[in-house]
């Protein structure tokens, strides 16, 4: 299996496929939702480890992070302020206690690198996700990145071979 790992390249793919992915979506929707979390979860143990998140960034690039309370109570004690001064700087506050980063690219993203790594978020720590179940109701937010994650790009398309998906068939 030869990964795709230019950025660019992967754009450029993620572009010209629009189609066949919408096609991929509905193949896999009609799969066994337990078989289909083992293959993404077998290809995701054998992808991921060959790619260097750091290489690249772009999920801290272009994500909205979702925060939790407890979240912002580690991230401001581990960067020595108060909650409220890490709020101010770093959170926008929505309805129903929803909280969000503030910025894209993310405020602790440096040399393509989490400063804040050992505290960062559960949506930082899961990402790509490919590891949890339920993959299937996940489709949506995974081709939403397929474009942009290395890793993402190359289960999907290792994924179309190994479930026997027709690119051709329309």
């Amino acid at each position: 299996m030869q990964l795709q790992l230019s950025l660019q390249a992967i754009l450029e793919t993620a572009t010209a496929k629009q189609q066949e992915n919408d096609r991929f979506v509905q193949h896999l929707k009609q799969l066994n939702e337990d078989e289909l979390d083992a293959e993404v979860q077998r290809l995701d143990n054998v992808i991921s480890p060959q790619i260097s998140c750091t290489d690249c960034g772009n999920c801290c690039k272009g994500l909205m992070v979702n925060i939790t309370a407890e979240e912002a109570d580690r991230a401001s004690a581990h960067l020595h302020m108060s909650r409220e001064a890490f709020d101010e700087k770093y959170v926008e506050k929505g309805g129903h206690e929803l909280m969000i980063l503030n910025k894209i690219p993310c405020h602790f993203l440096s040399d393509n690198k989490c400063s804040i790594y050992e505290v960062r978020f559960a949506g930082c720590r899961e990402f790509p996700a490919l590891h949890l179940p339920q993959f299937n109701r996940r489709l949506f937010t995974v081709m939403m990145h397929y474009d942009r994650c290395p890793i993402i790009f190359n289960v999907m398309e290792e994924l179309k071979n190994t479930t026997h998906f027709n690119a051709e068939s329309k």
